[in-house]
């Protein structure tokens, strides 16, 4: 299948020939649909913090960040172009109430002083101009390029000393609760073509931040590894070839950032998308709540490795774990993890139960926040079975639902929450050793998508997605939080709304 040159390349790419061979197997037999029991509720599955108890929770946290290694980790790769469809098609001629709601209101952009600016350079005056020179100014390198940019270096949000970047309000935010001792450690993930205008945003502003705020930041940047390519196929399925016969990778979707976020060395890692921030005025309830999750990793992480020492410590007679222990671990498993036992566990010997009990709680742990449903895309908290015959808490791409299954659907329609891509995380283990991230991976929840080049069709493969399928074997807690604290920018009139002005 492979020629010398290709054996060459793929050698490159930093990927072995067995893994593009299960890449193509997985193109050919396809995934299966994940088994959902049911949608996860507030009472169970999702826990919901009371309202009195948030100065509780917050005030804890407070207490004993500093005894921590905090990070923030931010999947900042993504380009804006989607964000700017309706305006892409408006310089074609295809207009729409979208595109007449921007003009309209163009004066409230945060962007809108630059794009004057650059207009005004050109000896263009924006007020006089037409709808489609002020967009190629915009969208195209003539101007702003704000059409081949990404999401993090846009001007989003106002303020009287200037306008911010997304990637300036993870600064603003990272420090009101990524702070160890003043010291605010964040890491976004980009792509290669921008990563040097990142980091030249960082030089430019770190420093003014640094002064008002009072922290020290550690910024760092990581892209996306080219041996977490997958191969991509023709309808065939056999190796999708370019003009010039050499095979064709493409990159893998966010999943591949597991590989990312395990290079990471910190104790606490939050996860949160580049395009989810707000200004100052209505940020406190965000960081309110990421603090609450926090708190909840924390404890649950204590009553984790205290049961783990005590699964190594023998009864009165010395040969076994007693059982008031083994009763303890299994009630910390189902009521606080959300791990059901497989079904024949009952017939399990006390020796394997123990070895049962060891496995789960020796993982990764995460606490994620989920918002109310309002109708917005994005992976559900389901209860779902796993490949040992357990059931847990997993997050859901629709994707991976049978919607041809009446039942399945059925579990779907009755989710009440999603996942706003809201976690923090706990990546080493009670000898404060790196867990290996990828091992916890479940490789069966990849997605198949369709695609072309140069005019002929071919399908790629998406690596299991960062939140779902790469963490699907970590020890999961799922925490309501407001709406509030969800506010992406998917398409460039969000920044209209009353929480982005």
């Amino acid at each position: 299948m492979f020629t010398e040159q290709d054996l060459i390349q793929i050698s490159a790419q930093g990927i072995t020939v067995e893994k593009i061979d299960r890449q193509i197997e997985h193109f050919v037999n396809g995934f299966p649909y994940l088994n959902a029991i049911r949608a996860a509720t507030v009472g169970d599955g999702i826990v919901r913090v009371d309202e009195e108890q948030l100065t509780t929770y917050t005030r804890r946290f407070d207490e004993v960040a500093g005894d921590y290694s905090l990070m923030k980790f931010v999947p900042a790769s993504g380009a804006a172009t989607r964000m700017f469809k309706s305006l892409f098609a408006a310089m074609d001629g295809k207009s729409d109430k979208s595109v007449d709601a921007f003009f309209e209101r163009i004066q409230e952009f945060a962007f809108y002083d630059d794009l004057k600016a650059a207009m005004a350079a050109k000896e263009l005056n924006i007020e006089e101009a037409d709808r489609t020179t002020i967009l190629r100014f915009l969208l195209t390198d003539e101007g702003l390029d704000y059409g081949n940019l990404p999401k993090g270096l846009l001007k989003f949000h106002r303020y009287p000393d200037g306008p911010r970047t997304p990637v300036e309000e993870h600064l603003v935010e990272g420090a009101a609760y990524a702070n160890a001792n003043g010291l605010v450690r964040i890491h976004f993930t980009v792509s290669p073509e921008h990563h040097e205008r990142f980091e030249k945003l960082i030089i430019e502003e770190k420093p003014d931040y640094e002064a008002w705020l009072g922290v020290a930041y550690d910024v760092t940047f990581s892209e996306q590894k080219k041996s977490t390519d997958t191969i991509s196929v023709d309808l065939d399925n056999q190796p999708f070839r370019n003009a010039d016969q050499s095979l064709l990778f493409r990159p893998a979707g966010h999943g591949a950032l597991i590989e990312n976020l395990n290079d990471i060395d910190a104790d606490i890692v939050f996860i949160k998308n580049i395009d989810n921030v707000v200004p100052d005025d209505i940020r406190d309830v965000t960081v309110t709540y990421k603090k609450v999750l926090a708190t909840v990793l924390i404890d649950a992480q204590q009553q984790l490795f205290r049961l783990q020492e005590l699964l190594e410590q023998p009864d009165a007679s010395g040969e076994e774990v007693s059982d008031g222990y083994l009763a303890e671990a299994d009630e910390f498993l189902q009521m606080s993890l959300y791990t059901n036992h497989p079904a024949d566990f009952d017939t399990y010997s006390k020796e394997e139960k123990v070895a049962y009990f060891k496995r789960k709680l020796d993982r990764p742990i995460r606490v994620c926040g989920m918002v109310p449903n309002v109708g917005e895309p994005g992976g559900g908290p389901f209860w779902a079975m796993n490949a040992d015959g357990s059931t847990s808490l997993q997050i859901v791409e629709s994707a991976q639902f049978d919607m041809d299954n009446a039942d399945q659907k059925a579990i779907f329609d009755t989710a009440t929450h999603f996942n706003p891509v809201d976690l923090v995380c706990g990546l080493k283990n009670r000898h404060n050793q790196k867990y290996d991230l990828p091992a916890y991976r479940d490789m069966q929840t990849g997605f198949i998508t369709q695609k072309s080049k140069d005019g002929k069709d071919l399908k790629a493969q998406e690596l299991p997605g960062l939140w779902n399928g790469a963490m699907a074997d970590w020890n999961t807690i799922f925490v309501e939080v407001p709406l509030i604290t969800f506010n992406p920018v998917k398409t460039v009139n969000d920044l209209l709304r009353d929480e982005h002005q």
